[in-house]
């Protein structure tokens, strides 16, 4: 599970990064996606991530 938790956080930077570099060097679309779709998408992998780690906090401490 750690692996999947990780991947959706990489993910979450990932778009973050995305929104950052549409919104202040090419100052619109980037990819055909505005850089609100990417800043969303980096929101919700980030509450993923987090609903994954307390979910499974539990299992992953006794393992």
């Amino acid at each position: 599970m750690d692996i999947i938790i990780k991947a959706t956080v990489g993910l979450a930077g990932l778009a973050f990064v995305l929104a950052v570099v549409s919104a202040v060097v090419f100052a619109g679309k980037f990819l055909g996606v505005s850089p609100e779709a990417y800043s969303r998408a980096c929101s919700n992998l980030a509450l993923i991530a987090i609903g994954l780690a307390v979910g499974f906090k539990e299992r992953s401490l006794t393992t």
